[in-house]
């Protein structure tokens, strides 16, 4: 059975699945999807039953709906081989529904055969006050969200108008590397501050003995970095892509700091970037990478690209997981707006390769995506969508 008995519709001697019927009209262009009821009715004269079908549509011109009707008409005559009746277009909301959604075909045949299918129902002036005034409230307090946002966004323009500049002409005087992320570190702090989040770190007894180490963290929005530099207290060094050299202030930032620069359009300038990681680390810098390579509005640890991991083997480069919570929240992709809220660090344990051929390579991979998915509160994609990825 594909449906309940007493939804059957009898014509000339064969059951029709009322279902199948009503699939069939949904597909026609103009006809509302979930939102057509077929039932019969009864034909004395006949000795079966008249094939009806009532669907909705937001179509009101005449010509436009009578080319509906003959287009539902000869799709359900296609499919089942017996055409309807009557077909009857309704306008949206008139055919009737439970409260999860399901077509309730009994209530919209009564309708039918008296005569009140489609017609609007009365509001008692009560209901009808309730429906202003809570369109109103939602209304208003829309309003007062875009308005706060708004000031939000001026002021944090304000911020950076003032702040930047100030902060680009120190960065460009600076001489020293050192002096440079410290400063970096401080502005970072700043940033967080005044935009009204609050920044807190767990675990940094991991980072004591200085290093160097391979940082390896979750990549969720462009405020990773800046939160970054303000919560760890170790001099490390990004590896940013290419363009953000770029950028006016972050440039600055990136070029006096000494930060790495990875090309992510160039397979021949990418081999010689990640090289420039392996020479770092030989000496002596802490690097901090995202192995994601990315990240996207859309929370989720993706899957952990091979190249720091296979550095850290061939280096024998400690790999610190560093998981991040809130960011993504704050600063959302496709939103240069941040949110005021917490973005907390987790600092794990050093992981130390075991061995030196491939496997150990994929296994500090494994390892560090666990211990940063069992931290950062969002689910692990590679195990979602059918286990780790494997070389």
């Amino acid at each position: 059975m594909t449906g309940r008995l007493k939804d059957l519709i009898i014509k000339a001697g064969r059951n029709l699945v009322p279902q199948e019927i009503e699939e069939a009209a949904a597909e026609v262009p103009g006809i509302r999807r979930g939102c057509v009821a077929a039932f019969g009715a009864a034909m004395p004269s006949r000795g079966t039953e008249a094939l009806v079908i009532v669907a909705e549509t937001r179509e009101r011109d005449t010509a436009r709906r009578e080319r509906l009707v003959a287009a539902v008409t000869e799709r359900v005559a296609a499919a089942v081989e017996v055409p309807p009746d009557t077909v009857m277009l309704v306008e949206p909301g008139a055919v009737p529904k439970t409260s999860s959604g399901k077509i309730r075909r009994v209530d919209t045949r009564s309708l039918y055969l008296a005569g009140k299918l489609g017609l609007r129902r009365g509001t008692s002036a009560a209901n009808l006050a309730r429906l202003v005034y809570g369109a109103g409230c939602a209304r208003l307090g829309d309003g007062l969200h875009a308005v706060h946002r708004a000031a939000y966004a001026a002021y944090l323009a304000l911020v950076l108008a003032a702040a930047g500049p100030l902060a680009w002409l120190v960065v460009t005087l600076l001489r020293d590397r050192s002096a440079v992320l410290r400063f970096q570190r401080f502005c970072s702090r700043l940033l967080f501050r005044a935009a009204g989040c609050r920044l807190s770190v767990s675990g940094l007894a991991h980072l004591d003995g200085g290093g160097p180490f391979l940082l390896v963290s979750n990549h969720t929005s462009y405020a990773d970095i800046p939160a970054l530099a303000a919560l760890l207290p170790l001099e490390f060094l990004f590896l940013a892509k290419r363009e953000a050299a770029g950028w006016p202030l972050v440039g600055a930032f990136l070029r006096k700091g000494g930060h790495l620069l990875a090309d992510r359009f160039d397979a021949v300038r990418g081999v010689a970037d990640a090289a420039a990681v392996s020479v770092a680390l030989e000496e002596g810098s802490s690097v901090l990478v995202f192995p994601e390579g990315t990240f996207a509005a859309a929370a989720g640890l993706r899957p952990f690209r091979l190249g720091a991991f296979k550095t850290a083997v061939e280096t024998g480069t400690p790999v610190v997981p560093v998981a991040l919570r809130g960011a993504r929240r704050v600063l959302r992709d496709g939103s240069w707006l941040p949110r005021a809220g917490s973005v907390l660090a987790w600092i794990g344990a050093p992981l130390r390769p075991e061995g030196t051929d491939w496997r150990a390579i994929v296994d500090l991979r494994d390892r560090a995506a666990q211990a940063i998915a069992s931290q950062c509160g969002e689910p692990r994609l590679d195990l979602v969508f059918g286990g780790p990825v494997r070389p």
